[in-house]
C-alpha cells in the first residue's frame, strides 16, 4: 500500500507476490484437518498472498491488512457494510471546528489479549511508533502530533486542517499495541525498534483474534481471543488464511475444502459451480493511464490535443468487458465506493471521430509513442498486458501509433516515479477510505509530478486540491470532490479506465461477506448460517 508518497498499494510486494504464488502453486495447500487447532469451528480462506509482516507499524500489503485488522483494534473503524463514515472502536472522538485538533476518549473496559487494559499510553506509543519506524505506512500520520491528556484521553493535533484523519485512524496500520509487551520485546518509537520478529509470531493487540502462526509464503492461522470484549464477537474459533493460486482456489471452494476464495478473476467466476455464492462488485482499484505533460519527455504527449485524442479513442465499455464479471468503468480517479465519485453519466466517453480529429490536430499521424507498464502484476486477476494490448488497438483506430514496453515492476517503477514514461499504465488502490487520498494526482502533487504536471499547470485544479485537503463540511466536500473529478477528467493528463472486480466466492454456510476497499474482508465479521 503506497498512498500519497507511493505509486499504488498493491505493487509494494510485487516480487514477494510472484515468489509466493510460485510456492502456492507448487506446494500442496494444507487442509483443515492438517491444523492442530481444528475443532469444527474454523474457516479456511484461500487467497494469493501479499504480506511481508504482521507488525502494524510496518505492514501495508493487502493480505497483511486482512491479518492485522483481525489482531489489532483501532481507535475508529467502519461498519462491514458501510465504508462511508467512521464509527467508534476503541474510542470516541471530537474534532475542533478548524479540524486541527482531535480528542479521543477511550471506551471503558477494553483489554488486550493478556488482560491488560488499553490505556492512553498504549495509544500514544502505537501511533508514535507508526510515525517513527519510517515504514511504508508512516506517511499516514505526517504532520500529526500525538499527546496524552490523561489515562483515557489522547489528543492529536495537525499542522493543517485534516478532515481525512478519522478515516486514516481506521486503517489497520494504526492498530493499537500493548505497549508493555511490545517494549519488553524491543519495541521503540523510532528506527531502533526490534519488535517485528516478536510480532510476526505473537500478536499484542486487543482485536477479536490472536496470531497463532504466520508463514508469509504459505499460511496464517488466527485463533479467537478469549479476552476480547469489543462489539464484534467473532463467529469462528480459528481462521486459516492460505496462499493458493487462483485455479486451485476455485476447485477448493467448489469442493468445500475451503469456505472462502478471494483471488478469482472475472473469467474464472463465470464458470463457478452453482453450489457456491459469489459476491462480485467493482473493487476500489482504479486502473489508469498517465500521459506525460513534460515536453522534455515527449512533445506529442504533452500536447493537450493529444491527451483529448486518447481520452476519446478509448472504448471504455470494451475494457470493462475485458476485465470480466463485476468490473465497472472508473468514472473518475475516485472509485465508486468513496465520497465525491462521479455518476456514470459524467464519465469519459468513447468518440472515435472526435479522437481522430484531435489526433490529427496534435500531429500524431506518423509519430510513435511508447506505452509502458509492469508485466508481472495483475490487479485483482486482470493482466495489465491484456489491457495494454486492447488500448494499443483502440488508439491505432484513431490514428495513434503505440509501441508497448512491458517490463518487470522492479524495473518499471523507477521510470514511473521519476516521471520518465511517455504513457504509463498503472493502478491505484486506496491507502485509506477518504477521497483526499486521490488528490495526489493533482498538479504539483506526487503523482501529478510523475506525469510532468507542475503546480502552475492548472491553478484552478490546484486550488481544488488545497480545498480538498482542508474542507471538513460533508456536503461541501462531496461537491468539491465531484468538481475536482470533473475537472480532472476534462483537463488532467490522467485517464481513469476501469475498476476491476472484487470477487469473493464462499460456501453457502458463510454469511456477512462484505468487500472493503482497504482490508478486503473482515474475518471477524464473517458469520455462519
Amino acid at each position: 500500500m503506497f498512498g500519497i508518497r507511493r505509486p499504488l498499494r498493491l505493487v509494494a510486494g510485487a516480487v514477494l507476490v510472484a515468489a509466493s504464488l510460485a510456492l502456492g502453486a507448487c506446494a500442496q495447500p494444507p487442509t483443515p484437518s492438517d491444523d492442530p487447532t481444528s475443532n469444527g469451528s474454523q474457516i479456511v480462506i484461500d487467497t494469493t498472498f501479499d504480506i511481508k509482516t504482521a507488525d502494524p507499524g510496518r505492514e501495508y500489503e493487502p493480505t497483511g491488512q486482512i491479518v492485522v485488522k483481525a489482531l489489532y483494534d483501532t481507535l475508529l473503524t467502519f461498519a462491514d457494510n458501510d465504508s462511508t463514515k467512521v464509527i467508534p472502536d476503541l474510542a470516541t472522538y471530537e474534532a475542533s471546528a478548524d479540524l486541527t485538533e482531535f480528542t479521543f476518549t477511550l471506551v471503558q473496559g477494553r483489554v488486550f489479549s493478556d488482560g491488560l487494559p488499553v490505556t492512553a499510553d498504549d495509544v500514544v506509543f502505537s501511533l508514535q511508533r507508526l510515525q517513527g519506524l519510517k515504514g511504508n505506512p508512516s506517511f499516514l500520520l505526517d504532520g500529526v502530533t500525538v499527546t496524552k491528556v490523561d489515562d483515557q484521553t489522547v489528543k492529536l493535533t495537525t499542522e493543517q486542517p485534516n478532515p481525512a484523519l478519522p478515516s486514516i485512524l481506521a486503517t489497520p496500520s494504526a492498530g493499537i499495541l500493548n505497549s508493555t509487551v511490545v517494549k519488553s520485546h524491543g519495541g521503540a518509537i523510532d528506527e531502533t525498534d526490534q519488535a517485528e520478529e516478536f510480532l510476526n509470531s505473537t500478536s499484542a493487540g486487543s482485536g477479536p483474534y490472536t496470531l497463532q502462526r504466520l508463514d508469509i509464503a504459505s499460511e496464517a492461522v488466527l485463533v479467537k481471543n478469549p479476552q476480547y470484549n469489543g462489539s464484534q464477537r467473532p463467529t469462528y474459533d480459528t481462521v486459516i488464511l492460505r496462499n493458493v493460486e487462483p485455479a486451485t482456489q476455485k476447485m477448493n471452494v467448489e469442493r468445500g475444502e475451503s469456505q472462502v476464495a478471494l483471488g478469482l478473476s472475472g473469467d474464472q467466476v463465470t464458470s463457478l459451480s452453482s453450489s457456491v455464492k459469489l459476491t462480485s462488485t467493482p473493487s476500489a482499484t482504479v486502473v489508469f493511464l498517465l500521459i506525460n505533460a513534460d515536453p522534455a519527455i515527449s512533445t506529442l504527449t504533452s500536447n493537450p490535443q493529444f491527451v483529448q485524442a486518447v481520452k476519446s479513442a478509448i472504448d471504455y465499455a470494451a475494457l470493462v468487458d475485458l476485465a470480466g464479471a463485476g468490473a465497472g468503468q472508473a468514472t473518475s480517479l475516485i472509485p465508486t465506493q468513496f465520497l465525491g465519485t462521479l455518476p456514470t453519466s459524467q464519465a469519459l466517453t468513447f468518440d472515435l471521430e472526435q479522437a481522430k480529429a484531435a489526433a490529427t490536430a496534435a500531429g500524431a499521424n506518423g509519430q510513435t509513442v511508447t506505452l509502458s507498464f509492469p508485466n508481472d502484476i495483475d490487479p485483482t486477476g486482470l493482466p495489465l498486458v491484456n489491457v495494454a494490448q486492447k488500448i494499443q488497438a483502440q488508439l491505432a483506430a484513431a490514428g495513434i501509433t503505440v509501441d508497448l514496453a512491458p517490463a518487470p515492476f522492479a524495473t518499471e517503477i523507477d521510470a514511473y516515479r521519476d516521471g520518465k514514461e511517455q504513457i504509463g499504465l498503472w493502478y491505484w488502490n486506496p491507502d485509506y477510505m477518504d477521497p483526499a487520498n486521490y488528490l495526489a494526482f493533482g498538479p504539483g502533487q506526487t503523482v501529478g509530478l510523475r506525469s510532468g504536471w507542475k503546480a502552475d499547470a492548472n491553478p484552478a485544479i490546484a486550488d481544488l486540491v488545497t480545498q480538498g485537503y482542508t474542507t471538513g463540511d460533508l456536503a461541501q466536500r462531496k461537491a468539491l470532490f465531484e468538481a475536482w473529478g470533473l475537472a480532472m477528467n476534462a483537463e488532467s493528463p490522467f485517464v481513469p479506465l476501469l475498476q476491476p472486480a472484487s470477487n469473493v466466492v464462499s460456501q453457502p454456510s458463510v454469511t456477512n461477506v462484505y468487500y472493503n476497499p482497504v482490508w478486503i474482508i473482515n474475518v471477524a465479521g464473517l458469520g455462519r448460517a
